[in-house]
């Protein structure tokens, strides 16, 4: 499919910016900004980053997941990319719960159940994509990476509130 000229394929990236979007607009229905007293109220650890740093690093993590998932769909289609695609299906799903469980819901126990779920489809979405295209793949790491720190904190609140 690469051998098709990039803008008959921007349509698409279109598509795959929209799944992400709106998942994070899901996700912006219930951060602390719509409930600060709760959030506020929370213990947390010493090495929660600060509130504003979230929103600039999800923006950029949401364009990088997008965009992952096209270059593998460019690559090499639905038909032989559909392992990899449904497993960034899969973490894109658990994204999009994980905050109204958390932000939303108040339930910090099933918030961590969910984001060791994301990080496990991250890791495998990863994998998936490095057998059709590194560079898709290399383009999650940020993504896991900030997932995994972000299960770290998710359990330390829990640990300190329950």
């Amino acid at each position: 499919m690469t051998s098709r000229p990039i803008s008959r394929d921007l349509p698409a990236l279109g598509v795959f910016l929209a799944a992400v979007a709106l998942v994070a607009f899901t996700g912006s229905m219930f951060t602390p900004a719509v409930d600060p007293v709760w959030y506020a109220s929370l213990r947390k650890p010493s090495f929660n980053p600060p509130n504003w740093l979230f929103a600039p690093v999800w923006t950029v993590l949401y364009i990088l997941i997008a965009v992952s998932a096209w270059l593998v769909w460019r690559r090499v289609g639905w038909s032989e990319g559909r392992r990899a695609l449904l497993w960034w299906l899969a973490q894109l799903v658990l994204n999009a719960a994980w905050t109204p469980i958390f932000f939303g819901a108040h339930l910090l126990g099933l918030a961590l159940v969910i984001i060791v779920g994301l990080l496990a489809a991250i890791a495998g979405t990863i994998l998936a994509f490095r057998r059709h295209h590194a560079l898709a793949a290399a383009m999650l790491l940020p993504y896991l990476a900030w997932v995994a720190f972000a299960t770290l904190l998710n359990a330390s609140i829990w640990r300190l509130n329950g």
